[in-house]
């Protein structure tokens, strides 16, 4: 039997399961397995909908590619608006970052924004043991261990001597909707990178008063949010030591993240 032929069977497979890119999914799962066998474990894999990334354990992320799998969240290419947004709050390239990521995850943050300043240095924190295991692979397969320092921890209650720049991807869709969601996210990533509580927004009210204890006077804080949360995740971050600066659209034009500036040292 041809490739084609067996490229053209399992994208039926995978489009009766729902799979709406079962050609393509069937052609990038082909060429990484080269294996009949293996390719026919893969597209079972798939028509269950587990996630394609988790299948080849790649994801690309700002033109870099990251290791990902089960427990930690896949990149989105929407998450790219938060690197946008840092190259046009800090232009200069040579500029000595100091940046923290909270939640980090695959580290797709932190590693982008490291590779844009490489002069900077970054923090990646998570509650997840299992989503840094995947993070301190990627920083190695950067060669960013030297730049770069990942910790376990929730939401951290101090920082010293405090930060330039936040970014932040937290969770915030509602919990009732989770289940809702495309089957690759509600069954297979990890609920508690998506759960933001029962209107979405617990992340940012928990964040609202630690940003400006995390970040120098005058650092900037780029968080993202989902869609139709924006009023809201304003009115969250109008805390006192902060100046919310803007709303930041994605490349669909959709509000998706807030920007907000210290207006206090840290205490």
């Amino acid at each position: 039997m041809s490739d084609n032929i067996k490229i053209g069977q399992a994208a039926m497979r995978l489009r009766a399961a729902g799979v709406e890119s079962g050609r393509m999914d069937a052609r990038l799962l082909w060429d990484y397995a080269r294996n009949p066998d293996v390719f026919e474990m893969l597209v079972t894999r798939r028509a269950a909908r587990e996630p394609l990334a988790y299948l080849t354990g790649l994801k690309e992320f700002w033109s870099l590619n990251f290791a990902v799998g089960p427990g930690v969240l896949i990149p989105r290419p929407d998450t790219e608006t938060l690197i946008e947004e840092l190259t046009r709050q800090h232009p200069d390239r040579s500029t000595p970052l100091s940046l923290l990521d909270l939640g980090t995850g695959s580290g797709c943050l932190l590693i982008a924004a490291l590779a844009e300043y490489p002069n900077a240095h970054g923090v990646g924190i998570d509650s997840s043991s299992e989503a840094l295991a995947w993070a301190r692979r990627n920083v190695a397969a950067h060669r960013l261990e030297g730049r770069a320092n990942l910790i376990e921890t929730d939401w951290p209650e101090e920082a010293s001597p405090g930060f330039d720049v936040i970014l932040a991807n937290p969770p915030y869709i509602p919990t009732a909707q989770i289940d809702t969601l495309e089957p690759e996210v509600s069954r297979y990533e990890p609920r508690a990178a998506l759960d933001g509580g029962p209107d979405g927004l617990d992340a940012y009210r928990a964040l609202a008063p630690r940003i400006s204890r995390l970040l120098k006077a005058g650092g900037v804080a780029i968080l993202e949010f989902g869609a139709g949360q924006e009023t809201a995740v304003a009115a969250i971050l109008a805390s006192p030591g902060l100046e919310f600066v803007k709303l930041v659209p994605d490349l669909a034009q959709i509000p998706r993240c807030a920007v907000v500036k210290s207006l206090t040292r840290p205490i």
